[in-house]
């Protein structure tokens, strides 16, 4: 297969524990997130990458794959370059599984691009219009070159004025592309790396290690779940979209 799609499910999560089985309506939030993916892509193809049982048995329930992965992963990503070592393919499509409105057409320009540029690592942004996502810590914010490489991400407010303003700003859409060899490279360091580790934003190991990450414009339609606050959204925005 040139690619498949991985979901990486963590259930210890630290703002919000048991985060991928928590219901978000009738469904589970893993739930919502494969169906998402679904949309666009074949089922054979969607893996959810976890080391939980409970999450296992709530994806075993609605017929989704499944892969066991390390409890010491320490990211998503590692998750997903656990898999790597398991399933061949060209490339990797990460959709993190606290999306569950990531927004399908987003999903299709991400293949599409990586489908052109298979030894590209690829992730998602897009414009920050609201300032409390801008001075929101969960929420990381991206500042690229005049060629849409990746040049730093923080959870802090950047770019910022002298005056801490948002004039302009970008956030990560936690959507990527990862190719086999980087993802080998990117688990063979077994503790993050030393802006990762003080950000908490796992990509930015790719860009310590001297890799280039090609950022792409993609909607604001995607609603991520980090902590309680979230998941109260969440269940407000599915009564207006109906998903």
């Amino acid at each position: 297969m040139n690619f498949i799609v991985v979901i990486p499910a963590r259930y210890k999560s630290k703002r919000l524990p048991g985060k991928p089985i928590v219901n978000i309506g009738k469904l589970p939030m893993i739930v919502r997130t494969y169906n998402q993916c679904n949309k666009v892509v074949n089922q054979n193809k969607i893996f959810v990458a976890t080391d939980n049982f409970k999450i296992k048995k709530v994806c075993d329930k609605y017929n989704i794959k499944t892969i066991m992965t390390s409890t010491n992963c320490l990211t998503g990503t590692d998750r997903v370059a656990e898999v790597a070592k398991k399933i061949k393919c060209d490339f990797y499509i990460n959709v993190q599984g606290d999306e569950p409105f990531f927004y399908p057409n987003d999903l299709k320009k991400l293949i599409k691009e990586a489908l052109k540029n298979p030894k590209q690592i690829i992730n998602g942004y897009s414009e920050i219009k609201d300032k409390k996502l801008f001075y929101n810590s969960s929420i990381p914010k991206v500042v690229f070159d005049n060629q849409k490489y990746l040049l730093y991400m923080s959870r802090g407010p950047i770019p910022s004025s002298k005056e801490m303003r948002l004039k302009k700003g970008w956030r990560q859409i936690c959507a990527y592309s990862f190719p086999r060899e980087a993802l080998k490279n990117f688990n063979k360091q077994k503790v993050k790396s030393k802006l990762e580790a003080i950000e908490d934003i796992e990509i930015l190991r790719f860009i310590e290690n001297g890799y280039k990450v090609k950022m792409i414009k993609m909607s604001n339609k995607s609603l991520a779940v980090d902590n309680k606050e979230d998941l109260a959204k969440a269940k407000i925005y599915l009564k207006y979209k109906k998903l």
